[in-house]
């Protein structure tokens, strides 16, 4: 087991049948659902802020409701009420004045006592009507003039920014009213909405700030588990934040001391086996160049150079990436290095940088490692075709190095078995390959260690591709 057992699988996703006449309701249900789900917040920090926000909103609104209906109606009444109160009573009062100076009279002690400016225009009719606006003070003030005054009106709310006209039409004339805005409002209204958007955004601020703190945790968490499934080194020492979130931290602490322990004892013990195996592969060796038996000793020979190439290979597949530590390393100049070095084998290799990759990108990789997942990848290429060529593509998550070949390929139905160790498909499709299986199944561990994977495709040379992505 190593850290690339930490890297994310797609999981599998059965097709949908087609044509079943009952599936399209269940279908529509899903796209509802997916589309529900695109719009609510992806991070845990969104939702759980909207899980605050939602109520909060939701009591904002009822208490807004509540207030309207209840208290800003009933405050408007009362107060359109009393305004046409006062101008019924100073018109009730007019009826007693003898002659215009008592009648100016009469208009000056109102104002001063109402704070309405009343004026007369004897022998005037009222002008064309104002559409009314809709706002509640202005209904709730046409009604109170019909109970309270019962002649014709008209009321002007738009010509003055601080007083509301009113006039209203008497048997000899044409009264007007001058009302200062301030009777007809009431400043409780703006306190009111003041007060509940204030209070929201002070609890949505200390909600936000509490939240982050909490998910600031998960997000190392979350950091470090990605880390450690790419092979980089960890520092993940602190366990903070909530109870949940301290025992999933232990739980992966505990997790990556596992198996970093049991990568290192696995280390260890086939450090010693090698050690075990080579020294008797030696002495054999040596008796060979002693004793020259001839025919016999050439294929005896044969025999121990092929016995430690597999003792090679069994230790580079249970070793995975050993004890090797990531490094930056530029990508390019590992794959130019690499396809010198084969080349120098006598391998016909041809190697295509991007303009996008070169000089870059630097990736933080085990370079031996990758070397060897190379490797591998091109002797196979090599093993089943007659050229290979080598290239790199930069893509949005970091790097894709293809391995070409144009040799027979691989069915479909057989990619993902020629990854488990030692399965080797039949020989008849190139009777002079050899090999014992482990080629591409060290390639994609090494692969997967950094976070990445090996894939297989059709290539467009004819033969097979091999996609080892590396993430950044």
């Amino acid at each position: 087991m190593t850290p690339a057992a930490l890297a994310p699988v797609t999981p599998y996703r059965a097709p949908a049948a087609e044509g079943a006449p009952g599936d399209a309701p269940a279908d529509l249900d899903i796209r509802q659902h997916s589309r529900l789900k695109r719009l609510l917040p992806q991070t845990m920090f969104g939702r759980s802020l909207l899980l605050i926000v939602m109520p909060l909103v939701l009591v904002q609104l009822i208490a807004i409701w509540v207030f309207y209906a209840r208290h800003w109606e009933t405050v408007a009444r009362r107060l359109s009420s009393d305004v046409a109160g006062d101008i019924g009573m100073v018109i009730e009062a007019m009826r007693f004045a003898d002659n215009e100076l008592e009648l100016a009279r009469l208009l000056e002690n109102a104002s001063g006592l109402t704070g309405i400016a009343f004026s007369i225009t004897p022998g005037a009719t009222l002008p064309p009507p104002i559409p009314a606006s809709g706002s509640l003070f202005e209904d709730q003030l046409r009604t109170a003039l019909k109970e309270r005054v019962g002649r014709p009106y008209r009321i002007d709310a738009v010509s003055d920014p601080r007083d509301i006209r009113m006039q209203i039409q008497l048997p000899d004339g044409v009264l007007a009213a001058d009302v200062p805005r301030k009777r007809l409002y009431t400043s409780t209204t703006y306190i009111f909405l003041m007060w509940m958007i204030g209070s929201a955004l002070v609890l949505l601020s200390v909600a936000a700030l509490f939240l982050r703190n909490q998910v600031k945790s998960l997000r190392r968490l979350a950091a470090a588990a990605e880390g450690f499934g790419k092979g980089r080194p960890v520092a993940f020492t602190k366990i903070e934040g909530a109870l949940e979130v301290r025992q999933a931290a232990a739980a992966f602490m505990q997790m990556r001391d596992r198996i970093q322990r049991q990568i290192r004892q696995r280390t260890e013990m086939l450090a010693g086996v090698s050690h075990d195996l080579r020294t008797p592969l030696t002495r054999m060796k040596l008796a060979l160049e002693l004793r020259d038996c001839g025919p016999a000793a050439d294929d005896l020979r044969s025999d121990v150079a092929e016995m430690e190439r597999l003792v090679d290979l069994y230790l580079d597949f249970a070793r995975g990436e050993g004890t090797e530590s990531p490094v930056e390393t530029d990508i390019a100049l590992l794959i130019e290095d690499l396809a010198a070095a084969t080349r120098r084998e006598g391998t016909p290799l041809a190697v295509d940088h991007p303009k996008g990759l070169a000089g870059g990108p630097i990736l933080p990789v085990r370079p031996n490692a990758l070397r060897r997942c190379l490797a591998n990848l091109i002797a196979n290429a090599r093993r089943y075709g007659q050229h290979v060529w080598l290239s790199s593509v930069v893509v949005e998550d970091g790097v894709d190095i293809l391995v070409d070949d144009d040799g027979p390929g691989i069915p479909l139905s057989e990619r993902d078995r020629v990854f488990q160790p030692f399965i080797r498909l039949d020989p008849s499709r190139n009777p002079s390959t050899g090999g014992v299986g482990l080629g591409l199944t060290i390639a994609r561990d090494v692969a997967r260690s950094h976070g990445g994977d090996v894939r297989l495709e059709n290539s467009p040379h004819g033969g097979l591709r091999a996609r080892v992505h590396l993430p950044r």
